[in-house]
């Protein structure tokens, strides 16, 4: 087993899986980066920040008839986000929850704890984030993640909280220590910090250290930060909102240790590990949302 790689296997393997177009994809980079890394990594990068599977196939899911969009704009792209229809007419002030879904994800992985929030009393805001849902866009990463949360607070705040899933929890805690604004925070199935994700990702394409460099480079220069600033160690200086650990001992997508290592860094965090839920199953547990409820009262 190679460094770092969890017990469950290599993450970005299990995601991709292997069938025929990546079994082609990696005999394809494997010569190209011989004869051009520089290639091979634009290659891979473009596959890289590509989700999948599309976004069309969330597109003719509809959301239920409760729930209504919003459509908004950041940094000129169109966004959607989803509001329970009875918001505007509710009695008095709801505190307001922003839900965050991950990578190849869309605002339907949040209903449950949207339905659930609604029913505490909350106000909550379901985002489709860049490339996901019925946002535009066939293209994102982890910066356009954070870019996206930074406009949402300006746009929807003051947040009582922001929940956030899997890709969604890194984006979160970055643009909280980056100057978002809300009062606590909840990371459900937080994934690995991006140079861990990375070197997963070059494992299973069998890509080399050039090429990795390549890629690093050029999300850095996306953010205009290094990926040291998401590791825990930098944002335990900066996070200091009461933060909610949820992660199932059974994840395969995002290992434990990157909440366990979350959970030690944060100044004000407390983690609750659960066990049989995986990755997405966790998002509809009765005691996730009884948890996240409770949490942001």
């Amino acid at each position: 087993m190679s460094a770092g790689q969890p017990p469950g296997g290599n993450p970005a393997a299990l995601f991709y899986g292997q069938g025929g177009g990546q079994r082609l994809l990696r005999r394809g980079l494997d010569g190209l980066q011989r004869l051009s890394p520089a290639l091979a990594a634009a290659l891979a990068f473009r596959f890289f920040i590509t989700p999948l599977p599309s976004k069309l196939a969330a597109r003719r899911r509809p959301m239920p008839a409760d729930w209504k969009p919003l459509a908004w704009r950041a940094e000129d792209l169109r966004l959607c986000a989803w509001q329970h229809r009875d918001a505007l007419e509710s009695h008095g002030p709801r505190p307001r929850v922003l839900l965050v879904h991950g990578w190849a994800g869309d605002a339907r992985q949040m209903l449950p704890l949207a339905e659930a929030l609604w029913a505490a009393g909350f106000d909550p805001l379901l985002l489709d984030m860049p490339a996901h849902g019925r946002s535009a866009g066939w293209q994102s990463h982890l910066p356009a993640f954070v870019a996206t949360l930074l406009a949402a607070g300006e746009r929807f705040g003051p947040l009582q909280g922001l929940v956030a899933h899997s890709l969604g929890a890194l984006a979160a805690s970055q643009a909280l220590a980056r100057g978002l604004a809300a009062e606590r925070l909840v990371l459900l199935a937080a994934s690995a910090p991006p140079r861990q994700v990375l070197a997963w990702y070059g494992a299973s394409f069998g890509l080399g250290a050039p090429v990795l460099a390549r890629l690093r480079a050029r999300l850095e220069g996306l953010s205009g930060a290094a990926l040291e600033s998401y590791e825990p160690a930098w944002l335990a200086e900066r996070l200091r909102q009461p933060t909610l650990l949820l992660h199932d001992r059974d994840d395969r997508a995002a290992p434990l240790a990157a909440a366990q290592a979350l959970a030690v860094a944060l100044p004000a965090a407390r983690l609750q590990i659960s066990q049989g839920l995986g990755h997405r199953r966790l998002l509809a547990d009765p005691a996730t949302l009884e948890a996240v409820s409770l949490h942001l009262r």
